[in-house]
């Protein structure tokens, strides 16, 4: 084999030299030009790719034309000869998209790996959006969307490599050495195609799945059910962890910044209501509340420090006694307002207690309150029963004072 290896390459440089001159034979003329080495060295590579002999044994460093072009035609052709079974790609098109709707996110991810139009199909928004709203929809929210939008533009920004890529001096500059040589990775491969999206449904999961992105949310009682925050809801910026199954937050109340570890799903939720948690909320229900009813009540201990939302009952007025025909502290039979004060009751507390009850106006309502004692802003009234039977699940096992 060695011989006839050297033979071969001996051939090639002897007839090298003549290759653009012409030669007689039996009266015609034959000229060795570009076309007959481009034939020669493709016979020489689809000997070798059969496997005929190893060319690795002897590591020599061929220099052939269109060689890639060549290689990857015999490798068609062979491929054609022994045969190929059927291809997930041969399916009809709704059965191929019947199969990719039943896989996981991980085997999305590992299919879009197999080639350029899988991995077109399993990028789809429609694909990754049944994902999304599975694991993530009860926490996500339209805050967090939005956030998502400023986290998309902020990356879609031209940095400072990106220069290199306008014109100017700095266009120039950037197409000089050394800095001509560096590209970004998605750049210094053939297809640009093949980077994700930044906009698309699948990055934001595989952001939301590896803890890149912190998104707004609420957390019940915060700082692992310290007393001082039972039967409270906070924002928060979250960030989850895979390997754990749970979420790490920042809280930001004035002069200090909280974190907490180890927040499990059960206690967190998207807000309910789009109002920043430094802004006095709307309150559109107070006509409405009657005793029984259940409401959430913003809450801060003071001026400087955010809302929480905390949970309460509407509760009868003190010299009434809870009789439903005699009660006076809703509306009469004409929908005429016979009392314009509300009571609002937070059970967790033992009667008492300073903490216990809260007077609003549901005519003129405000913010009300004082440095001691906290001051109480915006009511929501809870309609669904999800709601409430979610604030009793995480009912304190002892009242406190």
């Amino acid at each position: 084999m060695l011989f006839l290896l050297i033979s071969c390459f001996s051939f090639i440089f002897f007839f090298k030299s003549f290759s653009f001159k012409p030669m007689k034979s039996e009266g015609k003329m034959l000229l060795l030009g570009p076309w007959f080495w481009e034939g020669f060295s493709s016979f020489l590579v689809s000997w070798f790719n059969k496997g005929r002999f190893a060319v690795s044994m002897f590591q020599v460093p061929l220099k052939m034309p269109l060689t890639k072009v060549n290689l990857c035609s015999k490798v068609q052709e062979i491929v054609e000869e022994e045969g190929e079974g059927p291809s997930l790609l041969d399916l009809p098109e709704l059965a191929l998209e019947c199969i990719l709707e039943r896989l996981s996110p991980a085997e999305l991810c590992s299919m879009a790996g197999v080639c350029n139009s899988l991995r077109d199909r399993c990028r789809s928004d429609h694909l990754w959006e049944k994902h999304l709203k599975h694991k993530w929809g009860r926490v996500i929210c339209e805050a967090a969307c939005k956030e998502w939008q400023c986290h998309i533009t902020s990356r879609k920004r031209p940095s400072f490599l990106d220069q290199r890529n306008q014109k100017g001096f700095f266009g120039s500059l950037m197409s000089m050495w050394p800095f001509s040589w560096y590209k970004p990775r998605c750049e210094s491969r053939n297809k640009p195609t093949t980077c994700l999206p930044v906009d698309s449904i699948m990055a934001l999961y595989l952001s939301l799945e590896s803890g890149k992105f912190w998104f707004p949310a609420q957390v019940y009682n915060r700082e692992n059910g310290h007393v001082g925050f039972m039967l409270s809801c906070y924002d928060a910026q979250l960030s989850y962890d895979s390997k754990t199954d749970t979420f790490q937050a920042r809280y930001s109340p004035f002069a200090r910044r909280t974190i907490e570890e180890s927040i499990h799903w059960d206690r967190l939720r998207a807000p309910p209501v789009e109002t920043p948690a430094h802004v006095l909320h709307t309150s559109d229900c107070l006509n409405d509340l009657k005793p029984g009813d259940h409401i959430e009540i913003q809450w801060r201990r003071s001026k400087e420090f955010p809302y929480g939302w905390w949970y309460a009952v509407v509760g009868h007025q003190e010299l009434c006694d809870g009789n439903e025909n005699r009660c006076r502290c809703r509306y009469s039979g004409e929908r005429i307002i016979r009392n314009y004060t509300v009571v609002l009751e937070f059970s967790q507390y033992t009667p008492g207690s300073r903490w216990r009850q809260t007077i609003v106006n549901r005519k003129d309502h405000r913010e009300v309150g004082n440095e001691a004692d906290g001051f109480y802003g915006g009511i929501r009234k809870l309609y669904k029963e999800e709601e409430i039977s979610k604030w009793k699940q995480l009912w304190p096992k002892q009242i406190f004072d």
